[in-house]
């Protein structure tokens, strides 16, 4: 990095980096296909209404969901016995 100081000399101090104003930005590679064997078993498993890789899956939100009504928190026992 390259200080650089103001003309009135009173402490102020700008800091730039040479070398962040010479990267060059080069855009990120197309995203790559996938190979034909792997989009023929994603049309399989869609066809049998199975989970996709990357799709939302109702049958987990179900299942991972905490259970709701007066039971949906449980307490603790107090090992102390004081209340706390």
């Amino acid at each position: 990095m390259t200080p650089t100081y103001s003309a009135t000399g009173r402490g102020r101090q700008i800091i730039t980096s040479a070398a962040a104003e010479s990267v060059q930005q080069v855009p990120p590679p197309p995203p790559v296909p996938d190979p034909p064997i792997y989009r023929a078993l994603l049309r399989t498993w869609a066809d049998r209404g199975r989970t996709l890789p990357g799709l939302h899956d109702p049958e987990w939100v179900r299942l991972a969901t905490p259970p709701a009504g007066p039971y949906r928190f449980s307490t603790g026992r107090d090992p102390r016995g004081d209340g706390r």
